[in-house]
């Protein structure tokens, strides 16, 4: 059964932080509200996580996951730039993007696209999600909520506790 964080979206409290890092840090897989929808989130070394991901996605492993960054010098750390592409990743972050960019060889090769060898970053600007990498320290591997047969991602905390309580951990 999954754990329901009730968390304030623009003052999260440390103690509800604290818990779903503890939750990541064991392994688990969470919902969580990103800029626009919520999405699934683990940490990049939890590889049955990773898995777990795709099969609720119904992804196979030609298709990459996202690496959401708390700043610049993380996402720095996992893909490959020249100055050009720094200065416009940085005017344009955070928000609601997703780059599409060479990854660095630090990167599982699990979680890059096989034949590109290249990596989705996001630097996001919702404040959840900001103080939750901030604890955190590291990035979180992280897909869409967007279940196949549906039209749209899920935008509701309660309705993804409905429809995943058995599979996800938070």
């Amino acid at each position: 059964m999954a754990r329901y964080f009730d968390v304030h979206p623009h003052d999260p409290q440390p103690r509800a932080l604290a818990q779903i890092v503890a939750l990541l840090r064991a392994d688990g897989v969470i919902a969580y509200p990103t800029d626009s929808c919520y999405a699934l989130g683990c940490l990049a070394g939890n590889a049955d996580g990773v898995q777990l991901i795709r099969r609720i996605r119904d992804l196979d492993d030609s298709q990459p996951l996202a690496l959401v960054c708390a700043d610049m010098a993380q996402l720095g750390q996992l893909v490959d730039m020249d100055n050009h592409v720094f200065r416009a990743i940085k005017a344009a972050t955070p928000g609601p993007f997703t780059f599409v960019l060479t990854a660095a060889r630090g990167v599982p090769r699990r979680l890059a696209d096989p034949k590109r060898r290249t990596v989705g970053v996001r630097i996001p600007d919702h404040r959840f999600v900001r103080a939750l990498l901030a604890e955190l320290g590291e990035p979180l591997v992280s897909s869409t909520l967007l279940l196949p047969g549906d039209d749209e991602p899920m935008t509701e905390g309660w309705a993804i506790k409905e429809r995943l309580d058995s599979v996800i951990d938070g």
